[in-house]
């Protein structure tokens, strides 16, 4: 990263230099908290409306700004220009946090080509170091090293434009994500096409221009990128949206298919609008049900003929019925039978109120499909098509046998809320797909016990509508003692009749019998299994790839006498596992369930066991 100007606001400046004060700031006299600025000088036009960012003008704008920020006695104007200067201050640690970055580079460098005095590489193992440092995920830790190196090592003007506040470190990042594809030569002339146009752009006119500037430096190369970006990059992504509610979205599609695919949601969406099947739902709304819709085969006949139905039954619904039903759901949203979907197989995962302090119930997810009825998929009133979504569901018991409202939880979804973990479990329930696991949680939500749930007693017949329900969870004991040490025998009756047997064992969390140790290198797949329920995820405080999907991993190695047990094996990612083998790295389990992370610079970070929704 370029440095600032030695003026009196830079690091290494000298005191009042170009001031002729100590402490001043540039062409700014007297000796004061402020710099000798007044509130004044942050109307327009004012002596510090334009100043260069720094850490005397940070001092400045604080004092200015005065207790809580407050800003006592400001007008209007003087407030918007204390807010601007406050962002250049913003964008000035932005670089200062991105030059440090940039040091860390150096002194991880890797061998082979450089630019100036950055390397081109670096060890991978550096994102630990920042994402630990800075509590932010590997990803976040990659996009800040490969920001602070493309601004430092090739794009110094715009790296200028953030040192001086012109920009903040948004649109650097996006200037960054437009350029980046571009060799030296045409992003060096990307660069000079948009220098001059920043100042006073919004983020969006920012990434337009510098998109624009790629295709202007380099525009056969763009063409190459976008059919790459096309074959290579394309995905579907799967989350968590604001309250609680899921969004999916695609990328990499080709332009023309994704032209059409856009046309097709619109055409459906107006469809709806034009029956008036939801009469007060904004557009917005009508499209996202339509893009789900037409996903999962949902014709548009069938979800007009169910809104039809609804409104038809919420019409004769007498006015005592707009309150809760007797299991605690709103009566205007769907029962726990009322919706359709498949489940996929669940290896793991944590229930409450049952045999210890904590339990969870861990199940497949379901694909839940559109509307319900006895037809078949896509006939008018027929469900949608069952689609399995390998999920990793975690319900609390106490929630689903009506003992507690206690949210739930879904790996890289995030928390369910009651009536979602009702409706999931029912839907997972209902395929014969779902596996279903028991995990016993302690007042913290550590898994102390767990048990895979197996078949037991055969399947009773369902007398509910369709099939679909016949009765309420159930969760009771045996008299078989189960595994020593553990918390005994349970079954687990779903809402179907189906009862399953749970024979649930101790979790080594504070402490290890061993009773799971494997004398070779490989773990067994019960002790495997024990780890990815006791650690959940991967045990790098910073990494949230979920357990299943990450190595058995010992903490002391195996060739060096570690034990290939509980008490010395933890759930890591391939890459921090890597990171791990790193020279200046080590880990340590003090207890089982307690990974203790030292890194290269002699920081200490320490990961305890997954907590389970309790």
């Amino acid at each position: 990263m370029p440095q600032p100007p030695v003026s009196g606001h830079g690091p290494g400046a000298e005191p009042g230099r170009d001031s002729g004060v100590p402490g001043g700031l540039p062409g700014i006299p007297g000796p004061s908290p402020t710099g000798g600025l007044r509130r004044a000088d942050f109307a327009v036009g004012g002596a510090a409306d334009a100043c260069p960012p720094g850490p005397a003008l940070a001092a400045a704008v604080a004092a200015v700004s005065g207790p809580g920020w407050r800003c006592p006695g400001a007008t209007d104007d003087e407030l918007v220009g204390l807010l601007g200067r406050w962002a250049a201050v913003e964008a000035w640690a932005a670089a200062g946090k991105l030059g440090v970055t940039c040091e860390l580079i150096r002194r991880r460098a890797l061998p082979g080509a450089a630019h100036g005095d950055l390397p081109d590489a670096w060890d991978d193992s550096l994102a630990h170091e920042l994402t630990a440092a800075l509590r932010i995920s590997l990803p976040a830790a990659d996009k800040l090293a490969n920001l602070a190196w493309e601004l430092s090592a090739r794009l110094p003007g715009v790296a200028a434009k953030l040192t001086d506040g012109t920009i903040d470190y948004l649109k650097a990042m996006l200037i960054v994500k437009e350029l980046a594809i571009l060799d030296d030569e045409h992003i060096a002339a990307a660069e000079q096409l948009i220098l001059g146009e920043l100042a006073g752009k919004t983020p969006g006119q920012i990434s337009r221009l510098a998109a624009l500037a790629v295709d202007t430096a380099d525009p056969e190369g763009a063409r190459k990128r976008r059919e790459h970006a096309e074959r290579e990059d394309a995905r579907v992504r799967f989350w968590r949206d604001t309250a609680g509610a899921s969004a999916l979205a695609a990328y990499g599609l080709p332009t023309d298919a994704a032209l059409s695919a856009n046309a097709n949601i619109n055409q459906r969406a107006v469809e709806y609008k034009k029956a008036k099947i939801y009469p007060d739902a904004r557009m917005d709304q009508l499209r996202a049900l339509a893009f789900t819709d037409i996903l999962n085969g949902v014709s548009a006949a069938s979800r007009i003929a169910q809104a039809q139905a609804e409104a038809s039954i919420q019409q004769d619904r007498p006015r005592y019925d707009s309150g809760s039903r007797d299991d605690g759901s709103p009566a205007d949203g769907p029962a726990d039978g009322d919706s359709d979907g498949a489940a996929s197989r669940r290896d793991g995962g944590p229930v409450d109120d049952g045999p210890g302090p904590g339990d969870t119930l861990a199940s497949g997810g379901p694909g839940r499909g559109g509307s319900p009825g006895s037809g078949g998929p896509g006939a008018p009133g027929g469900p949608a098509p069952v689609l399995p979504a390998m999920s990793n569901l975690t319900f609390p018991l106490a929630t689903l046998l009506g003992l507690a409202e206690r949210p739930g939880e879904a790996h890289g979804l995030g928390p369910l809320d009651p009536a979602l973990v009702r409706d999931l479990a029912a839907a997972a329930a209902r395929s014969p797909h779902s596996g279903w696991c028991v995990t016993i949680t302690d007042a913290n939500g550590y898994a102390i016990g767990h048990g895979c749930a197996k078949p037991g007693k055969a399947r009773r017949q369902a007398s509910g509508p369709g099939g679909s329900r016949d009765g309420p969870w159930a969760f009771t004991r045996t008299g078989d003692p189960g595994p020593p040490g553990g918390y005994g025998t349970w079954l687990l009756t779903l809402p179907d009749g189906r009862q399953l047997t749970v024979k649930l064992g101790p979790v080594p969390v504070t402490d290890c019998d061993h009773r799971h140790e494997s004398h070779s290198y490989q773990p067994s797949d019960t002790l495997r299994h024990l780890v990815e329920i006791r650690d959940g995820t991967c045990t790098f405080p910073s990494c949230s790839r979920h357990a299943r999907a990450c190595d058995f991993e010992h903490a002391t190695p195996y060739d060096q006498g570690g034990r290939t047990c509980a008490c010395n094996a933890g759930a890591r990612s391939r890459r921090c596992h890597k990171a791990k083998q790193s020279k200046g790295w080590k880990v340590e389990q003090p207890l089982p369930g307690w990974h203790v992370w030292t890194t290269p610079s002699g920081r200490v970070y320490t990961q305890g066991p997954m907590k389970y929704p309790a």
